[in-house]
Formats: structure tokens, C-alpha cells, sequence
């Protein structure tokens, strides 16, 4: 065969893969369908124990097993995201009714992952059972082949709730995302049979019914007046709360008890909020805590924190609404699969695409009834009339040959080699017309069906039949009659599965905290050489002061107020709150620097620590390895930014030398080289934070500065350089952009 080379744009074939791609992630993976409320890995999971008849009443069976076939038949995807799926149906935390039956280590609330699939076992719930995967014998819904046609899989279960709103749903498709909030069974079922009865009912009157979130952790929906525009644009946040509650004990202490969470708490944030709630006590802006547990346990969350009598109660509660996740937001984006694609609804879209879907399962499923209604009705009337005329049809068979020839002569009167006793027999065989059915039926039948009860049964039991055709024709042909099934449908779930709603809705006040005025006191910040800090106060230091200069790289007095700034040979500034340093007595570790400031030990060194008190009040003087110099005044560094750049530099430069200018005269310049410059200060100009300075040195091509000093006139000062001693002030004192003398060994 020729080959044939098809020349096309590269762009316009990226653009269609990707969005093949993209609506495979879409439609195929991601998102979930508005009629069952399942992604295809959830639905497929359910299939597949339905499959394998792990119902609700039978033993439970290892996950592995449930896992291992679902991915062999229906989802070819890779265990993990099947088992992934399978435990979060189990969840009573993440789903408002979960749908499998869990036995084994599942996970907790707090984040702790189940245990591997060998260890588990799961059944499906009686929910899912009865609500979610009856009726799928009844024609109710397509099916379609699987990945590799070997199998048929629902196109959607036949749900008979809003399984979307019931359960919610998470999911990060490609260049979407949705995210549904779970909530209340029975009062989603009121809204949708208020929808049956009046289609034109606004979504303003179904929040009679659909209050807003129902969270299975329960908490505080706190922007209530919010909750209409969400639900009829089926995007926006619910700012949700945790739910506290104050108990006093002895010596007029006062616990307050979390006992419900933030749905968006649940995992490893609530380890986040105890820490939280740890660093507002360390960072003094929750002195009144004196111990914080959690005690929560199977029974439900109960985190605990102890506070000081006389705690300003509401003030406490505020704080913890503003600086942690206890007030969190729950973005809402009802993004889901309609009519096979994606499309974001509202609350009145989803209950009139689910009340569409329930029309069409139960159109399908009364006429697959009516219809075998219709044939057992067929074959009861066959049955009732060969019983009146069974002496006839017993000469038939003593006369016939075969199980064909008596067919023939009772579906269309073949009376050709039948031995009939009498001319009347041959008469009335020749005018019989049984059906197909019919005749198949009688020459089934075994002669205890000839018996006078089994005969009244039998005509009791079409008279049943009759019933049940009339009434399955009734419920097709008018639509109040379906409407009346699927109401009492939604009923019998409601009084069998619905539960009290968990989560109030509320229009909350503002959480408004008052932080406390620090009062303003002096405090020593010491860090020793491998990078810890902290602060101590001023009584402490100064019975301490020896050990403290011995022990600590750095010691600056500064107010607890203020900042301290860390100036790197980067060339950055880097400040920390004096409040973000743990306080504490002098025997403590203290905290690594990197961990409460932008500064990375590991890509810089730090040249000098100060307080920014200080720096408003002197002058700072930079010196780089390239000797370019200058002086800038302290007050440009006031800034709040945690991290800015302190200098200019050139290009492989970096700085050496950063100091407050105090008495300082002279400063003396030290090149690898082992050249010498002594200068006055005053040569070098004052110049803005930004600038690169100038040259204090001329140098050769491969030297640079080693070292710099600073001296005062008339003060000795002596240095060891290469053994020997050496007095700076009995350098000759030249001019800046000097070479300088070499000072040989």
C-alpha cells in the first residue's frame, strides 16, 4: 500500500488533541453526572459490587477483590484511583449519606489515610441498594460497552434522589473545577416534589425547603443572606464557621469546646488549627490560653481550650474566627455533566434535571412491567380457556403424533393426522386459535393445574394482572398518576433514610477582634551561631550578661514592638516582627531564624542584625567584595515589607561589610592581594538605598576585598596580619580610589 502524507497546521492539530483530551478528563473522569450525582469511577465501583452481589445483607468482601474487578471490567485507570473513590463513599464525614458500608480502617476526620485495600472490607449500604441500583433488570437506563466491549456498564444508575445535592461533589477537571456542598435528604426531597407541583416555583421559594448546606460536620453557615444568589447562579462562597461552646469549671477557669468543625477543616487542618491556635499564645496575642487538647474521638470532634478567668469570652471566639480556619469559606461552583456536557447549574436546574430523569426511569421501567404484565396476562387467558375445554385438548394430544401437530391444531385449527374420537371433536379442534404463548403455556402445563384451587388461583391471579395492567396504563398515560409514584417513592426515602439537618444557617455578625495594646517594654534579642533566637527581657540579661555575650553571635537591645532587620551579602533586607520571635527565659532553644523570616541560610549569609529603633537614628556604611562603597541613611530601611533590596549591586558582587556609623573616623581596606588603604570616611558619599555607591579601592583584575576595619584617630588599634602585628592607624592615610601599599610578610 502507497503511503500517504497528510500535510497539516501543527497548531490546529495541538489545538483539537488537547481539546479531545480535555472533554475525555471532562466528561469521562472528572466531573459528575447531574443524574446520579456519581463520577464514572464512583458508578462503576457500585455497578461492580452490585455485579458481585456485595449487597447490604450479605457478608462483607475485601476491597481488593471490589477494586481488582471493577478495574478489570469497567476502569481501566489504576487501582489507587478506584480505591481512592471506594473509601471516600465510605466516609460518613465527606458525604452527607455515604453509599458503601465500610468495615476496617477507612480513615478518620482528622486525616489519618484508610488502610491498604488487602485490609478493608465494604458492602454496599441499604441506600444504594434500594435508591441507587434497583430497577436496573427493568430496562430502566442504557448500557454500553466497556473499554474493551467484553462487558456492558450503565450509561448512569437509575437514582431516585438528587444524589448531586445529597452527597455534593469534588473534582478538578481540565480548565474546570466543581465543587457542590452536600445537603439535607429530606429537605432536598420536599424541594423536588414541591418542583412536580409547580414547575414555575421560583429558587427563592424552594429555599422554603432547601435551607442552604447541610455539612455532615455539622458548623455554622454564617452568611445566609448570600445563599440565594448562589443557588441561582450556581457559583459563589459560603463562609462557614465551627460551632463553640463555653464551659465553666473550678477556680473560675473556662474551657471552651469545638465539638463541630468547618467542612473545609476536615483532614490535616485540623492538626493546622492546633498549631494555629499553639502560635497565638506564642506570639502573645492569646495570653489567656492556658491549655489546648483535643479529645475528640469516635463519637464526634471535641478540641479543648483552656482559658484564664476573667477571658473576654466573645473577643476569644473572634480571634479564633479571624486567625484561624475555624471561619473558613467554602467555594461553590455546581459545575456537572448535563445532557453530556458540562454546565453550570443552579439549585432549580439540578431538581428539574433530576425530576426529567426520575420521569424517564419510571416511564421505562412501568412500560417493561406493563409489557410483561401483558404477556403473562396472554398466557393466563390461554391457560383459563384450555381449562374449560381440557377434555378437547386431551383428545388432541392422544391423537396427535407430535409436539408440533398439536401446536399446529391449537394455534391455527390443523386438523390433518389428529384421531378425534367423534366429527364434533374434529369441529371444534378446527376452530381453535390460541397464540403462540398460549399454546406453548398448555402443552407446559402439568395436569395438577387441573385441580379446583389451583384453578381459582389461577383466575384470581389474572384478575391481578388485569388490575396491575389498568394500573400501569394509567401511570403512563397521565402524568399526575406518574407524579403521584414518584412522589410516594420520594416519600418511603425520606421516612426510611432521612436524618435531622446538622449544619444551623445564619446571618452572623462580623467576627470584630479587639487586639489588646501591647504594652511597650524593652527586650535583648540574642541568636547564637547556628541560627536560633529569641527574646529575653531586660531583668533577665542583666543578671545573665556575661554568659549572654559568650553564648550569642548576636545581642541588640530593641522594643518588643518594633522589627529587627537582617541585612544578607545578597544585598537584602529581611524583617521580622520583634512579636514573631519566640519570648521565653534564657535557657531556651529558641527558634531557627529561617523559620520566622525570609532569609535562607542555605543561599545567603547574614552580615549584620540590628533594630530598625536603631537604624532611624545613625547612618549605615556598605562596603562590597568589588570595594564599591557608600553611606545611606538609616531611616530609608523603615520599611514594613518583609524582604527588600538593601543595596544595589554589580554583577558577581556581594556585600562585606554593613555598620551603624557612630565615632567611626577612618576605615581600612584589606585585599586578597594583601593591599592596604587607609581613609577617611568622610570621603565617602551619602547616596539612597538603590545606588551601587563608588570605588573605595582600585584593584587588580583577580583581587578583591578580604577585610575592612574601622579605626578612630589617636586610638590604637592592632590587628594580626601573616603572623605579625600590625597598628591600622600607622598606615598612611590616603585618599579614596587609591591603590594602596602592599604590606608583604
Amino acid at each position: 500500500m502507497e503511503e500517504k502524507i497528510i500535510k497539516t497546521e501543527y497548531s490546529d492539530t495541538m489545538q483539537k488533541s488537547f481539546i479531545d483530551y480535555a472533554m475525555s478528563v471532562i466528561v469521562a473522569r472528572a466531573l459528575p453526572d447531574v443524574r446520579d450525582g456519581l463520577k464514572p469511577v464512583q458508578r462503576r465501583t457500585l455497578y461492580d459490587m452490585h455485579e458481585l452481589g456485595i449487597r447490604y445483607d450479605r457478608p462483607y468482601r475485601k476491597s481488593a477483590r471490589i477494586v481488582g474487578d471493577t478495574m478489570g471490567k469497567y476502569h481501566p485507570h489504576g487501582d489507587s484511583s478506584i480505591y481512592d473513590a471506594l473509601v471516600v463513599l465510605t466516609q460518613d464525614f465527606k458525604k452527607g449519606m455515604p453509599l458503601i458500608d465500610g468495615h476496617g480502617n477507612f480513615g478518620n476526620i482528622e486525616g489519618d489515610g484508610a488502610a491498604a485495600m488487602r485490609y478493608t472490607e465494604a458492602r454496599l449500604q441499604k441506600v444504594t441498594q434500594d435508591a441507587i441500583l434497583s430497577d436496573l433488570d427493568k430496562d430502566v437506563v442504557d448500557f454500553i460497552p466497556n473499554f474493551d466491549e467484553t462487558e456492558k456498564e450503565p450509561e448512569v444508575l437509575p437514582c431516585r434522589f438528587p444524589n448531586l445535592l445529597v452527597n455534593g461533589s469534588e473534582g478538578i477537571a481540565v480548565g474546570m473545577a466543581t465543587s457542590i456542598p452536600p445537603h439535607n435528604l429530606g429537605e432536598v426531597i420536599d424541594a423536588m416534589k414541591a418542583y412536580m407541583l409547580d414547575e414555575n416555583i421560583t429558587t427563592k421559594e424552594l429555599m422554603r425547603y432547601v435551607k442552604g448546606p447541610d455539612f455532615p460536620t455539622g458548623g455554622i453557615v454564617c452568611n445566609k443572606d448570600d445563599l440565594l444568589s448562589i443557588y441561582e447562579t450556581g457559583t459563589g462562597k459560603i463562609k462557614v464557621r465551627g460551632k463553640i461552646e463555653v464551659e465553666k469549671i473550678k477556680g473560675g477557669k473556662i474551657n471552651l469546646v469545638i465539638s463541630e468543625i468547618p467542612y473545609t477543616m476536615i483532614g490535616a487542618k485540623i492538626g493546622k488549627f492546633l498549631q494555629d491556635v499553639a502560635a497565638l499564645y506564642e506570639q502573645k496575642k492569646a495570653p489567656e490560653i492556658v491549655d489546648i487538647s483535643n479529645q475528640s474521638s469516635k463519637e464526634g470532634i471535641r478540641i479543648v481550650i483552656e482559658l484564664k478567668k476573667d477571658t473576654d469570652v466573645e473577643n476569644f471566639k473572634n480571634l479564633l474566627y479571624k486567625k484561624t480556619r475555624l471561619e473558613d469559606t467554602f467555594g461553590v461552583n455546581m459545575i456537572a455533566i448535563a445532557d453530556g456536557r458540562p454546565e453550570t447549574l443552579g439549585l432549580k436546574s439540578i431538581i428539574a434535571k433530576n425530576v426529567a430523569f426520575q420521569y424517564e426511569i419510571n416511564t421505562r421501567k412501568y412500560n417493561t412491567l406493563l409489557n410483561k404484565e401483558l404477556e403473562k396476562r396472554e398466557i393466563q387467558e390461554g391457560l383459563i380457556r384450555a381449562c374449560n375445554i381440557i377434555d378437547l385438548i386431551i383428545e388432541i394430544l392422544r391423537g396427535s403424533k407430535d409436539r408440533s401437530m398439536v401446536k399446529s391444531c391449537l394455534t391455527s385449527g390443523i386438523t390433518e393426522g389428529i384421531n378425534f374420537r367423534s366429527k364434533e371433536s374434529k369441529v371444534m379442534a378446527s376452530q381453535l386459535n390460541f397464540t403462540e404463548k398460549q399454546a406453548n403455556a398448555i402443552l407446559d402445563m402439568r395436569l395438577y393445574k387441573l385441580i379446583g384451587l389451583e384453578i381459582e388461583a389461577l383466575m384470581k391471579e389474572h384478575k391481578e394482572t388485569t388490575a396491575n395492567i389498568y394500573r400501569y396504563e394509567d401511570i403512563l398515560e397521565r402524568r399526575d398518576s406518574m407524579a403521584q409514584v414518584i412522589m410516594q417513592d420520594l416519600d418511603a426515602i425520606k421516612k426510611e433514610y432521612a436524618r435531622k439537618r446538622r449544619t444551623s444557617i445564619e446571618n452572623a455578625e462580623e467576627a470584630v477582634y479587639e487586639e489588646k495594646k501591647m504594652e511597650e517594654m524593652d527586650v535583648m534579642f540574642l541568636m547564637d551561631k547556628f541560627g536560633y533566637c529569641k527574646t529575653i527581657d531586660m531583668p533577665t540579661y542583666e543578671r545573665n550578661k556575661e554568659t549572654v555575650h559568650t553564648d550569642f553571635k548576636y545581642v541588640i537591645k530593641s522594643k518588643n514592638t518594633g522589627r529587627m532587620c537582617i541585612f544578607t551579602n545578597t544585598g537584602q533586607l529581611y524583617t521580622i516582627k520583634v512579636t514573631d520571635i519566640p519570648f521565653g527565659r534564657l535557657r531556651d532553644k529558641g527558634m531557627p531564624i529561617d523559620n520566622i523570616s525570609n532569609y535562607n541560610s542555605s543561599t545567603e549569609d547574614i552580615i549584620t542584625i540590628t533594630s530598625q529603633s536603631e537604624l532611624n537614628l545613625y547612618r549605615m556604611l556598605f562596603v562590597t567584595k568589588q570595594s564599591m562603597c557608600k553611606i545611606v541613611n538609616g531611616s530609608e530601611f523603615d520599611v514594613a515589607k518583609r524582604a527588600v533590596v538593601a543595596t544595589k549591586l554589580n554583577e558577581g558582587d556581594e556585600v562585606l561589610s554593613i555598620v551603624i556609623l557612630n565615632l567611626q573616623q577612618n576605615i581600612v581596606f584589606r585585599s586578597k592581594e594583601g593591599y592596604f588603604l587607609r581613609f577617611a570616611i568622610e570621603e565617602i558619599p551619602e547616596k539612597k538605598k538603590n545606588a551601587i555607591g563608588v570605588r573605595g579601592m582600585k584593584m587588580g583584575d583577580k583581587d578583591y576585598l578580604e577585610k575592612v576595619y574601622y579605626t578612630q584617630n589617636g586610638i590604637e588599634n592592632v590587628i594580626k596580619y601573616k603572623g605579625k602585628k600590625m597598628d591600622l592607624n600607622k598606615l598612611k592615610l590616603n585618599k579614596r580610589d587609591s591603590k594602596g601599599t602592599k604590606v608583604r610578610a
